[in-house]
């Protein structure tokens, strides 16, 4: 705002961010921290002050406002009865104006070699001359280098009774053991979002902004705790939206994507409406959010849905207070298989987005997954319910049959059985096959009929009697070398007709009759064993049928052929061989003994 001077020029208001304005000047005006806060007051009101503090925390809670409400508490020269300092004694206004000598601030992070520690320590060896404390405030603690750590150890062990140090720090774990060890630890926690609403409420009123409740909630969770972060966000709200700050506007400054499109687009899914999902998603993509922005809302989204069905989690759901409400109805209207295997596509979806070459074809694949989820979901609740209905399988109830040649009585008789023919009530097995080539009885002569309520096993039953029967018909033939000769030669042309590769090992092959029904098929290795295996199964079936003989059985063999032996070769040792040469050459044997050679054997 614009203002005239005395002289009638024009000149600007010097403007102070919020976060500097409304910088809490006392311990009861400090959000969020009350166990800190009330920890201190105690100190000071029962004389109880360590001689070195660390206060720890995450950015923007109050570490170094804390700091200085303490070196102002513990100077003030008329303490109130609960600890606080009284803002009008000199100590405190010199303070307030920034004109205190008893109060050193020092920024570890510019000044973090030996020698500023070293200049550090000795002012402090000059006691403070108006007040009783000299405070020393080092922020950013973390920054100092190791030698600069080990020059100020001894120190900080052992200061003077009027010198306090008060250490501020983000990063706790860089701070050296024996520099924890000799202070007292404060932890500073993250302001809730409830709290920062509160201030951030109040502070609009004292300046006349109208803002409504949910612009303020956006405003809290996206500072994720800080009350720095969200007084600045504020401060930008109010420029951007002329003075008022409606939700809207902070939805549109923070690149927030109302909650309204995530329940059009779930709404879309669970009705398989895929046309209308993904017009949605066109009409983000046009208000200029990114595909990852997309799907990460939409992931949070689902997962306080997923929240909201449960009243214990219920409490973890931090969304507008307006549609609190929406999100438990959503919420009792959703199948909790569906929302976790649709938080599964959407976390997969996000992970692979950076890989993705066309970033909007891979998030429109993602929405067709979530459009047919819950087609898929019924289909393997389907399947595990058909697998779980196999699993107890129930026995066949099989008809008692009665054996051979005793009729089975029909309901209408009555009457016990004769003594001498009892009906067993067991039921009799009626065997696939009788052993024995020459069983020749009324019962293999004769096909037994068998219920048709058997199903499956009265066909295999009814099928091997008739085989039986058939095999009976016919004069079973010996086992005689001509007849096996004919038929193999059949067999290997009719392999060579159909070219298989088998032929050439029958034809190598040789035949060793046994008995009457067996014989050997003899051949001369391995491989042509093998292809004659491939075989046996067709072969069999037409020996078994030219000789009207079943118990026909042969089996295949590889010949025993002597391996011919091999003349060793002889190792000669190096006199051996001399002598040999010797035999041969004569002359070498004179060479050696005129020219007196000694030979190394």
């Amino acid at each position: 705002m614009q203002r005239k001077d005395s002289g009638g020029h024009w000149f600007m208001n010097k403007f102070i961010v919020s976060a500097r304005k409304y910088r809490p000047q006392l311990f009861s005006t400090v959000v969020g921290q009350s166990h800190i806060t009330t920890t201190l007051k105690n100190a000071i009101r029962n004389k109880q002050l360590a001689h070195a503090f660390l206060f720890c925390g995450p950015r923007g809670v109050g570490k170094t406002t804390c700091a200085r409400i303490l070196a102002k508490a513990i100077n003030c020269e008329n303490p109130a009865a609960d600890g606080e300092a009284c803002n009008t004694c000199h100590s405190c206004v010199s303070f307030n104006e920034g004109s205190s000598l008893n109060i050193h601030e020092l920024d570890a992070a510019s000044n973090n070699s030996v020698d500023d520690i070293r200049a550090l320590v000795d002012q402090v060896r000059f006691a403070p001359q108006p007040g009783k404390y000299k405070v020393y405030i080092i922020d950013e603690v973390h920054m100092l280098s190791s030698a600069a750590f080990n020059a100020f150890l001894k120190t900080l062990e052992e200061p003077p009774a009027y010198a306090i140090f008060i250490l501020a720090t983000t990063e706790k774990h860089k701070i050296l053991p024996t520099i924890l060890s000799r202070c007292q630890v404060f932890d500073f926690k993250r302001i809730t979002n409830q709290d920062i609403m509160d201030h951030l409420l109040e502070i609009c009123e004292k300046e006349n902004i109208p803002a409504d409740k949910s612009s303020l909630e956006i405003i809290a969770q996206k500072s994720e705790g800080c009350m720095r972060d969200a007084l600045s966000i504020m401060d930008k709200m109010v420029s951007f939206s002329d003075g008022r700050l409606t939700y809207a506007d902070t939805l549109e400054h923070l690149n927030i994507l109302d909650a309204g499109y995530y329940f059009q687009l779930l709404a879309a899914i669970r009705e398989q409406q895929l046309s209308e999902a993904l017009l949605i998603f066109d009409e983000i993509n046009r208000k200029g959010f990114e595909g990852d922005l997309f799907l990460n809302g939409f992931a949070e989204f689902i997962r306080n849905l997923l929240i909201c069905r449960n009243e214990k989690s219920a409490r973890l759901l931090e969304v507008v207070e307006d549609f609190k409400q929406k999100y438990i109805e959503e919420a009792k209207r959703t199948d909790t298989a569906y929302l976790v295997s649709a938080l599964n596509v959407l976390n997969e979806s996000e992970i692979y987005y950076k890989a993705a070459r066309n970033k909007r074809l891979h998030v429109e694949l993602a929405l067709i997954k979530l459009a047919y989820l819950n087609q898929a979901l019924h289909l393997s609740q389907g399947a595990t319910e058909k697998k779980k209905g196999t699993d107890s399988v129930k026995p066949v109830a099989y008809r008692v049959i009665a054996p051979l040649g005793i009729k089975e009585k029909k309901p209408a008789e009555t009457g016990p059985p004769p003594k001498s023919e009892p009906v067993s009530q067991k039921p009799v097995p009626v065997p696939l096959s009788e052993p024995g080539p020459n069983r020749d009885t009324e019962e293999s002569k004769t096909a037994v009929p068998v219920p048709t309520s058997l199903g499956a096993l009265s066909k295999i039953r009814q099928e091997v009697v008739n085989r039986k029967s058939a095999a009976g018909s016919g004069e079973t033939k010996p086992l005689e070398s001509t007849l096996l000769t004919e038929i193999w030669s059949q067999f290997t042309a009719d392999l060579k007709k159909n070219k298989n590769s088998a032929a050439q090992s029958f034809e190598g092959a040789g035949l060793r009759i046994l008995d009457e029904q067996r014989f050997e098929i003899l051949t001369n290795n391995n491989l042509e064993q093998r292809f004659i295996e491939q075989e046996k199964r067709k072969l069999s079936d037409l020996l078994q049928e030219r000789f009207q003989n079943k118990n026909l059985s042969f089996s295949v063999l590889v010949r025993e052929q002597s391996a011919p032996e091999s003349p060793m070769e002889k190792t000669w040792s190096k006199r051996e061989q001399f002598h040999q040469i010797a035999e041969l050459y004569p002359l070498v044997k004179e060479l050696k003994d005129k020219l007196k050679l000694e030979l190394d054997y």
